[in-house]
């Protein structure tokens, strides 16, 4: 075990994790010139096209230090706030961290959420500035900046260029003689910590594990002890680029193994593996089940294809254990899944690979957070809202309570006065500024989710030039002043476009909201009045005029009532049909309510 050493790296987007874990893998020998590429764990085409990496990948490596072989288990974790539960679960199966820092942007907020989580289970912390080639790279500044994050010594942080291979070997010398050895007894009954799982159509699920105690061989009987099931280790081994299989993964190592589970809801990430003749008796600690921060609809165009939408879902799930969902319906666009997203990004991630990995179109409703909502008749009992229709009557009601985050912002001083003006209009409060230098601020507001669920970051980016970086924390619930704003087509209330909004902004968001689907709702032989309203008291209005034929064409001169008549029968008709016809809403429509500021 003295010659295993497992770690993982975290950084904040766009600082070259996946550039650094390919030279790592390059310079140790592990992937051949003909396998190598550019972001070589990112294996999803998504991962590729945005530059992101949105899942957590291990490999193992092999390096020969000082004349002995150490086995290097690496787990590449994502940058993006929306993906704080794989980073999570990759740092809770390793002893240390490469803690990387681009020389040319400094400390993040993301960098900064991720060392806390880090030195929350104790890891031992590598602190690696990349980008020193780049010209404008400032590599004295930013050491002081991780000294003084960290309370390191200068010396500890290696200066390291990942595009062009410099400090490589520093880094992988400073691996094995900093990060501790697992600990663990190969002689006590096995307990494997599940950090991953994907799904395989031939082989059902693979469960990516790393060995605390004991050994896992191949035959073994096994035992989850989550679900209580027990399952045969059909087969076992470690992850190079391609699965390499082993008679026995021992402690301290990490693994994978198929059991021919078929049904995804089987595996937990975060469960513990044991032996189902001799358990443990102890589960690993720190599995706690993921907290969604955003709630949407994800509904099939075409209601037929529901089941297979469950199955799509339940498939994705396995690989990315953040999704939550369960069977919802609506008036609109029939039945569906109400599902919990950590963020924008996760949803939109979530839609593209549902489209690209299992052909499914699907429709997506405005997105909300969930509230607490009190009656008069019991004050406390908690009634938990996470779709507009599920808020009780107004007149019932004692009260709203909505999630607030601690929102940390690390922004140049010059940008302080827009960013300040943004958060004070998504209703957050200052509780805290920081200079970290005299040209960068860290500023902490108390915000509702509900604010930043929708543009927020988008317009930190603008008002900042894309200087800003932005991480969130959850701080509970707090009262507010909530109304429920319905959209009314043609009289007929759309539930999928209804929205929880604080009573101030009700007014502006419901005027926006009419104005833009009158932009996109094609025009009918009738009209279509748009209405925003609360309760019973419309607040806003817009027309989709009706498509009219010239019916007066045919009038030459003679007295206007010939005019107005020929008008007057073609108003009736107009009318006849508005009662009879339905409106068909684009799927464009549903989204571009996202996109109000636009």
């Amino acid at each position: 075990m003295k010659h295993f050493r497992n770690f993982c790296i975290i950084a904040h987007i766009d600082h070259g994790k996946s550039t650094l874990a390919d030279r790592l893998l390059e310079y140790t020998g592990s992937v051949t010139e003909r396998e190598s590429q550019n972001q070589l764990l990112d294996n999803m085409d998504l991962e590729r096209e945005r530059g992101i990496t949105i899942k957590s990948h291990a490999i193992q490596m092999e390096y020969v230090y000082e004349g002995e072989t150490y086995v290097l288990n690496l787990i590449d974790t994502p940058g993006h706030v929306d993906f704080s539960y794989e980073v999570s679960r990759s740092i809770a199966a390793c002893e240390g961290a490469l803690l990387v820092v681009d020389a040319a942007q400094s400390i993040q907020a993301q960098t900064i959420s991720n060392l806390y989580l880090a030195l929350e289970n104790d890891l031992e912390i590598i602190p690696v500035l990349n980008k020193v080639d780049l010209p404008s790279a400032n590599p004295e500044e930013v050491t002081d900046d991780i000294v003084d994050l960290l309370g390191c010594d200068a010396e500890e942080v290696i200066p390291a260029s990942a595009k062009t291979g410099i400090g490589i070997e520093d880094i992988l010398n400073a691996i094995i003689e900093r990060i501790p050895a697992p600990q663990g007894d190969p002689a006590a009954p096995l307990q494997a910590l599940i950090f991953d799982s994907v799904y395989n159509p031939f082989r059902g699920v693979e469960t990516y594990f790393r060995v605390i105690d004991g050994e896992i061989r191949k035959g073994q009987q096994i035992k989850f002890m989550a679900t209580g099931k027990t399952y045969f280790a059909d087969e076992v081994g470690t992850l190079k680029l391609k699965q390499a299989p082993k008679q026995k993964v021992g402690a301290g190592d990490v693994g994978y193994l198929i059991t021919g589970i078929k049904d995804a809801r089987d595996v937990k990430v975060g469960d513990t593996i044991t032996d189902a003749k001799e358990p443990t008796t102890k589960m690993i600690e720190g599995f706690e089940d993921v907290k969604p921060m955003v709630f949407a609809g994800i509904y099939p165009v075409d209601t037929e294809d529901y089941e297979e939408l469950r199955n799509s879902m339940e498939k994705l799930q396995l690989n990315d254990a953040s999704l939550v969902f369960q069977p919802e319906s609506s008036a609109a666009l029939g039945f569906g899944f109400r599902c919990g997203f950590l963020g924008m990004l996760h949803l939109e991630i979530i839609q593209e690979r549902l489209e690209r990995e299992f052909n499914m179109t699907v429709i997506t409703t405005v997105p909300n957070v969930s509230y607490h909502a009190y009656t008069n008749k019991e004050p406390d009992e908690v009634i938990l809202v996470n779709n507009p229709s599920d808020l009780p009557e107004p007149s019932t009601m004692n009260r709203v309570e909505e999630p607030f985050i601690k929102a940390s912002i690390i922004t140049k001083s010059d940008f302080v006065g827009p960013v300040m003006s943004l958060c004070i209009e998504k209703r957050g409060q200052i509780t805290n500024q920081n200079y970290l230098t005299p040209e960068r601020v860290e500023l902490s507001f108390d915000m509702p989710l509900a604010e930043i669920v929708f543009d927020f970051y988008d317009r930190l980016k603008t008002v900042s030039k894309g200087y800003a970086s932005f991480d969130y924390a959850p701080i509970g619930m707090r009262t507010s002043n909530l109304v429920k704003v319905d959209v009314l087509l043609n009289g007929n209330t759309v539930d999928a476009l209804s929205a929880l909004l604080h009573k101030d902004n009700a007014y502006d968001i419901g005027k926006k909201m009419c104005e833009k689907l009158k932009e996109l709702i094609p025009r009918q032989q009738f009209d279509i009045p748009i209405q925003a309203a609360i309760g019973a008291k419309i607040i806003a209005r817009e027309t989709v005029k009706a498509l009219r034929k010239d019916v007066t064409a045919k009038c030459y001169g003679g007295d206007i009532s010939r005019k107005r008549k020929l008008l007057e029968k073609q108003k009736k008709g107009k009318k006849r049909m508005r009662q009879v016809g339905n409106v068909e809403i684009p799927q464009e429509a549903f989204m571009a309510v996202l996109k109000l500021n636009d």
